[in-house]
């Protein structure tokens, strides 16, 4: 997909630790590392996105002749180093959720397991992919959930922080509930529905307005969607669209609607609504643009606006409220002849220690209504949930806790994708992860999708992996002490 050499798109000091790994001969040591999101005040459920471009990531590592002789110039590598980078190529596995998934904080949403010096390498990479994706795909659905199923234009391009993310952004955002972009590349790229109208500029170039309207709509008679607040909207904007209208329609053609990119957007649609309705236009469209979000959206929504559908950029393409996921990438075991062992942080702060092991996460539906109750995190090596029993769960830390399931199905949520170097996964169509997500998120309780004060959804860790961390912690303070 991405034709560029992104080998290099990594930390220094991956490589530095890179190099230290064969400097100790221990490069074929087999690795595990997890990527997770922790918790925080505005994160309540994500939409996991960015897979598909670190497959293809993964998949095109290779040091060329160009990349080689950067790192040689920077005097700090020996020769044995890169000698070896010049064979490198990814041998491990990696395990993942699918995008579009709902996932929640401290979930593995993807697991490498490799050899480590090819682990520490790709670290960097997945991150800035899985991180940025997934917080713009969790954005676009909660605008799309605030807007209540309205049609939603994603407008991001101009305002987002470069060309890769205004297209991978734009991806993302479909997933997440957008229906089309501006973005023409990432239309092609993608497959996505374009989407637009005009500009300020196309009405300001003409002698008036009207003159202005009625030559856009000549020109696109099928898509005449009008931008209404140049001068003024109440006594010449709409008017003026009006008289455009009639003259569409005398031609045989029904108008689409006019769009609000500035004012009170609430009162304006109202009496935009009012005015489209008396002049017989009651199947005219009225969009809205205009540094909108989910909060802005629901507001409207809230004042009664009568709004059609929406474009959507800035605060969806910068994630403006929370401009960082904050994915991490953390050790969880390494392989001795076989034998895992698992690997630990801890820190003075709960929330930063991790859960240790070689793992997986499962979901419990409800067998009736099919919607999500709990996840549960697992070590691999647990037998599977068996289902005719109850199933009881318990609170990561407070274990007294507790509930329990008994008309329940689960499902395991990571999947395999790479094995052994090789794709062995079935890339989905972009189309298939949006119905995939739309999936996702209606097993999802409303709940746990309002903006004020969501539900918080339950994940746990299984009384095995909960008791591995447990001796793990006490074992080390024992040995520190």
């Amino acid at each position: 997909m991405d034709k560029r050499n992104l080998t290099l798109l990594t930390d220094f000091y991956q490589l530095t630790m890179m190099n230290g790994y064969l400097e100790t001969d221990r490069e074929n040591e087999i690795a595990v590392f997890d990527v997770f999101f922790r918790q925080n005040g505005m994160i309540t459920y994500s939409i996991a996105c960015g897979l598909e471009q670190v497959v293809d990531y993964v998949l095109n590592l290779k040091f060329g002749e160009e990349e080689l002789s950067y790192l040689k110039g920077l005097n700090v590598f020996p020769e044995r180093f890169l000698n070896y980078l010049k064979d490198f190529h990814f041998t491990g596995d990696i395990y993942a959720v699918p995008e579009g998934t709902i996932v929640f904080p401290g979930e593995p949403i993807l697991t490498v397991k490799a050899p480590i010096i090819e682990a520490q390498l790709i670290e960097t990479a997945i991150l800035n992919m899985l991180n940025f994706q997934t917080l713009i795909a969790t954005k676009a659905a909660k605008i799309k959930h605030a807007a209540k199923g309205d049609v939603i234009m994603e407008f991001g391009l101009r305002r987002a922080q470069a060309p890769d993310a205004g297209i991978y952004g734009a991806r993302a955002a479909v997933i997440g509930g957008c229906d089309s972009t501006s973005n023409v590349l990432a239309g092609k790229m993608f497959n996505i529905p374009v989407s637009g109208t005009h500009a300020h500029s196309w009405v300001m170039n003409f002698q008036d307005e009207y003159t202005a309207f009625i030559k856009y709509a000549e020109i696109y008679p099928d898509n005449a969607l009008l931008l209404v607040d140049t001068y003024d909207t109440i006594k010449q904007g709409i008017p003026n669209a009006i008289k455009a209208f009639s003259e569409l329609e005398k031609r045989g053609y029904s108008p689409k609607g006019i769009r609000l990119d500035s004012g009170d957007l609430a009162y304006l649609s109202k009496k935009a609504r009012a005015m489209l309705d008396e002049a017989g236009y009651k199947n005219a469209k009225i969009c809205a643009s205009g540094d909108l979000d989910e909060y802005s959206i629901n507001s409207l929504k809230n004042q009664g606006a009568k709004i059609d559908f929406w474009g959507v950029g800035t605060r969806l393409i910068t994630s403006a409220d929370m401009p960082a996921l904050g994915g991490v990438y953390k050790l969880s075991a390494v392989f001795n002849d076989g034998k895992e062992i698992p690997k630990i942080k801890i820190s003075d702060n709960a929330a930063k220690i991790t859960n240790p092991g070689f793992k997986n996460f499962y979901r419990v539906y409800d067998r009736k209504t099919k919607k999500a109750e709990a996840d549960v995190i697992c070590l691999r090596s647990e037998k599977k949930v068996d289902t005719s029993k109850p199933l009881v769960i318990t609170h990561p830390t407070d274990r007294w806790k507790k509930t329990t399931f008994t008309d329940y199905e689960v499902k395991t949520m990571q999947i395999d994708v790479i094995k052994d170097g090789k794709l062995v996964y079935n890339l989905p169509t972009l189309a298939e992860i949006k119905k995939h997500a739309n999936e996702e998120l209606s097993s999802l309780w409303d709940e746990y999708k309002r903006l004020d004060s969501p539900h918080l959804f339950k994940v746990d860790l299984s009384d095995k992996l909960y008791e591995l961390k447990r001796d793990m912690l006490v074992k080390i303070r024992k040995t520190e002490d």
